[in-house]
């Protein structure tokens, strides 16, 4: 329930119509909810790949206006948009590019327009989308464009462990040039700043990594931290903001380091996602701070190889529906 005490509305996008996210979308719609759901997506083809899993399903058009109600189990709204080839589970079309990326346009701008309380996201193909043309480097990004946020942080999350990251979806020799004293500093508020709004955490402790081994053992390893990351730390911390580090990543996430902070800033993907996948690959979520709306998504891909087998596991949309409604909750959505 909402702050307001009616069902939060959540937008629903099935990602890629080739991978695992319709079955996700056609499962999760078997089970009682608490809030309403309504899948931004084409309805023949949840129909098609509920018949294909041995599931019932009814499709019930969204009509914008009402009031919002769980609904029953077996029975979903969507918000219809038609793909524009037939779609094969496991077979990527290009064709269909476009569509996956209305669907998640659509949610965003319901998001925005206050429509939905928050959006809730299954995997997408960024190398199909890539080979129709458009410029696509994952779900975080598109979305920080469409909200004219300019600086949006991807935070992880597997129960208690927290995991941010200060670059995303870059090639590894592009990540220094990345790490910026502007782009700490920028990232390290907005994860302070959300940390209070969606997780209730007044001034969170947050362990900053370093970019080489050893945090660059006082720059014989390197001197992003001290001559970068170091200076970006000391100017957070004279205006309140409760930073750690930087930290050797190598050491940062063992139990004894992690009771001293609240989230871990990584400074590149793989710096930080392995420990948290690790952790809890499968019943984790993906939410992405620095937006005017609420966004969370599974922590696992498309899965091209699970589609329409029945095998594919809807733990992390679980996850990441559970917190899509707990923020929704807390900010009164």
């Amino acid at each position: 329930m909402s702050a307001s005490g009616s069902p939060a509305r959540i937008a629903v996008t099935p990602g890629e119509p080739a991978g695992i996210g319709p079955d996700l979308v056609v499962t999760l719609a078997q089970e009682a909810r608490t809030s309403e759901l309504v899948v931004v997506a084409d309805p023949d083809l949840l129909l098609k790949r509920a018949a294909q899993l041995g599931q019932k399903l009814k499709v019930l058009d969204y009509v914008p206006g009402r009031s919002p109600a769980p609904g029953a189990p077996g029975e979903i709204l969507v918000w219809a948009h038609q793909l524009a080839a037939e779609c094969t589970p496991g077979r990527l079309n290009k064709a269909n590019s476009p569509y996956v990326l209305k669907t998640i346009e659509g949610a965003a701008r319901g998001c925005l327009s206050g429509e939905f309380a928050a959006m809730l996201t299954a995997p997408v193909q960024k190398s199909v989308i890539a080979e129709s043309g458009v410029a696509f480097s994952g779900h975080t990004e598109y979305l920080a464009e469409i909200c004219g946020a300019e600086l949006p942080v991807m935070l992880l999350c597997a129960g208690n462990l927290r995991v941010a990251l200060l670059t995303t979806h870059l090639p590894l020799s592009a990540v220094p040039r990345h790490v910026t004293t502007e782009r700490i500093d920028g990232t390290c508020r907005i994860i302070a700043k959300d940390c209070e709004r969606l997780f209730g955490i007044a001034s969170p402790r947050i362990a900053v990594l370093g970019l080489n081994p050893h945090a660059g053992e006082a720059g014989q390893l390197g001197r992003e931290e001290c001559d970068i990351i170091e200076p970006a730390l000391e100017r957070l911390r004279a205006d309140g903001i409760n930073v750690l580090g930087p930290l050797p990543a190598d050491s940062a996430f063992t139990p004894a380091a992690l009771e001293l902070c609240d989230i871990v800033l990584a400074i590149y993907h793989d710096q930080g996602l392995p420990v948290l996948k690790h952790a809890g690959f499968g019943n984790a979520v993906n939410i992405t701070l620095g937006l005017p709306i609420i966004r969370t998504s599974v922590d696992h891909g498309t899965a091209l190889e699970l589609a329409g087998t029945g095998r594919a596991k809807v733990g992390s949309l679980k996850t990441a529906l559970h917190y899509a409604e707990m923020f929704a909750n807390r900010v009164g959505a």
